[in-house]
């Protein structure tokens, strides 16, 4: 254990549940699998909107991205912490917990992005379906995809400097999985006023602003279903959005709470609780909840599985 009054650090412990001495093997079997779920699912997910050529739309290309950051996204986490309980050492480099914070940060940046432009992807179908290919051409997805990474790229890269350029006093002891903003800011021996600051501007910026877009486009969408004459053609508008809608509750519901909620000694195990819902269940669920219930999903799944 690294302690004493340092300004500087070789690096950090990732605390996790290390206090569950005897939960550690199991806790090792069920990160493991839940990571194998991840790949293996959104994998299938990105190959089968690859080859597949009737899931060449932008509805699947998008979904095709969110596949790919969400097998990154997890794999910026998972793999330490399957390490850290087969090892039980919770050890972790300054650079590497650096890292590990930026990309993370990056990586669910992006999936807010992606998230939005999913969201504007149905609002248009259902909405404005006469116009809906000269709108949503190949060129705005691609735009709105790499908007989504390129946005996120310089602020999270200033996010990372202002956190590791703080001196780090005491204990080094991350009651966390992973390295993350609010627990890095507690072992600081310095104001955070103005991390505190960054991360509020962030938060406002990256998860509600579209957050906010996300629940207008479904405020337009679900007034334009209700509208509809058709029973039917209710039902089959409702249920192209429902796998989004899940999705988009999953993550920012645990996202905002997260990150917006007061911090106290009590809020620690409930906040490591709620980031397992943003940086594993989203990942591990979201090949399920977009597949099961799309029928075209399932059809060019059946297809791919029929050629081999």
């Amino acid at each position: 254990m690294v302690t004493g009054n340092h300004t500087t650090t070789p690096g950090f412990i990732l605390l996790g549940y290390s206090n569950l001495t005897n939960l550690q093997g199991l806790l090792f079997v069920v990160f493991l699998v839940i990571y194998m779920v991840i790949l293996i699912g959104n994998g299938v997910i990105v190959l089968v909107t690859v080859l597949d050529s009737t899931l060449q739309t932008p509805m699947y290309f998008f979904l095709r991205n969110l596949s790919f950051v969400e097998i990154c996204y997890s794999s910026v986490t998972l793999p330490k912490m399957v390490a850290n309980c087969l090892a039980g050492d919770g050890s972790i480099s300054f650079a590497g917990c650096a890292a590990q914070m930026y990309f993370l940060l990056l990586l669910g940046g992006t999936e807010c992005f992606l998230l939005t432009a999913m969201a504007y992807d149905r609002y248009v179908a259902i909405c404005n379906p006469l116009h809906y290919t000269l709108i949503v051409n190949r060129e705005v997805c691609a735009t709105m995809v790499a908007g989504s990474w390129l946005v996120n790229i310089p602020v999270h890269l200033g996010q990372t400097y202002l956190v590791f350029s703080l001196p780090f006093c005491g204990s080094h002891e991350i009651k966390h999985f992973f390295c993350d903003i609010p627990p890095l800011l507690e072992l600081s021996c310095v104001d955070t006023y103005r991390n505190k600051i960054a991360v509020f501007i962030a938060v406002l910026l990256f998860i509600i602003t579209p957050f906010f877009f996300i629940v207008i486009s479904y405020i337009k969408i679900a007034s334009m279903i209700l509208k509809m004459p058709s029973g039917e053609g209710r039902h089959k508008a409702f249920s192209t959005c429902s796998s989004h809608l899940t999705v988009v509750t999953l993550f920012y519901g645990s996202g905002i709470i997260v990150y917006l909620s007061p911090k106290s000694r009590d809020s620690v195990d409930t906040d490591k609780l709620l980031s397992l819902f943003y940086t594993i269940v989203t990942p591990m669920f979201n090949p399920f909840i977009y597949s099961l219930r799309n029928k075209e999903v399932k059809a060019a799944l059946r297809k791919l599985v029929g050629k081999k």
